[in-house]
């Protein structure tokens, strides 16, 4: 007998849809949450002055990332990047027309927040190009670099930071994972790679703040602007896929583990071992329930038929087979070392 296993109510970052609502307050998350970061990321290093700055861009970029996240990742995952949105769609966590509606809504949100940041300069007196200075902010390779890094340079590090984060992403916040902990893992590693990518030639690992950044930048911003977009899209691409094969390897290394730890056993099935299925709005939601135990177990008699058992027996073995899928469930989970 099976019983229907609960669907979360909220998602976690990265996690399937299954808040009620429909795709638009989504859509809304994702372009405010882009926002939030373009200006975070943005202003901190157009109004600052390094010298005297106390908090490093890169550092403040992080720490809006986890803030975004804890904010508004309980409704729409916490992309906030198209990269990432990416990552997802081909490690099978989101539909294609979602992942474009994600997108487009990241690019409008980050567009909008560099546009204020755009209008603020063009008060300030001491500024007369807000070009010139968005200039200072914008992506970019060769000449543009603050080292000088050629091209190459500059396609495979936003390649390997991309595949980085979108790894670090789909790891952390993966089924059953803390809402919490992925947003600091995520945000820790944006920090951390943006400081690398600051020093390189300000790359931003994420194609929706490289547009934002490019489209108020001089023109020469936007002839580069494709290596910011091709690249970590290549890499999302690639721990995406990589997601996908490995999540299709577990059920089969699962399956060789039985209910007591041994090898080549049976095992009870749990909602990890339910493929997910697709839901209205073009995110994945939780599928039905698992196989479950509900109290009252069968034995066999001497012809092989099975026949139902009782009294203590019936409980004491009920009570044990409970406490194996509980214990094989921890550490599927990751709970047990």
């Amino acid at each position: 007998m099976s019983t229907p296993v609960p669907v979360r109510d909220a998602l976690q970052p990265g996690g399937t849809a299954t808040a009620p609502g429909g795709l638009l307050p989504r859509l809304v998350a994702e372009a405010f949450g882009s926002l939030f970061l373009a200006v975070a990321g943005l202003g901190v290093p157009l109004f600052s002055i390094p010298q005297s700055s106390p908090v490093p861009a890169a550092l403040a970029a992080g720490l809006a990332i986890t803030a975004a996240m804890l904010a508004f990742g309980h409704v729409s995952g916490g992309h906030f990047n198209p990269a990432i949105t990416l990552g997802h769609l081909l490690a099978g966590r989101i539909r294609a027309g979602a992942a474009g509606a994600y997108a487009a809504a990241q690019v409008v949100g980050a567009l909008v927040g560099a546009l204020a940041l755009f209008g603020i300069l063009r008060t300030l007196p001491s500024i007369p190009d807000s070009r010139t200075a968005f200039d200072t902010v914008a992506a970019g390779f060769a000449d543009h670099s603050i080292i000088q890094a050629p091209l190459a340079a500059v396609v495979l590090l936003e390649l390997l930071g991309a595949a980085i984060i979108v790894a670090v992403f789909l790891g952390a916040a993966g089924r059953g994972g803390s809402r919490t902990v992925a947003a600091v893992a995520v945000g820790l590693s944006f920090a951390a790679l943006l400081q690398v990518g600051q020093s390189v030639g300000n790359l931003p690992f994420n194609p929706a703040r490289a547009v934002a950044s490019a489209v108020f930048s001089s023109g020469w911003a936007v002839e580069q602007l494709w290596v910011f977009l091709v690249a970590p899209l290549a890499g999302a691409a690639i721990a995406g896929l990589a997601f996908r094969i490995t999540a299709g390897a577990e059920p089969a290394v699962a399956d060789a583990l039985s209910s007591d730890g041994k090898v080549g056993g049976d095992r009870t099935r749990t909602d990890a071992d339910v493929p997910e299925a697709d839901d209205a709005d073009g995110l994945d939601a939780d599928g039905p329930g698992a196989d479950s135990l509900d109290g009252a177990t069968t034995g066999t008699d001497d012809d092989g038929a099975a026949a139902p058992s009782t009294g203590a027996g019936t409980a004491a073995t009920a009570g044990r087979e409970k406490s194996r899928v509980s214990e094989a469930q921890e550490f599927f989970d990751g709970k047990r070392s």
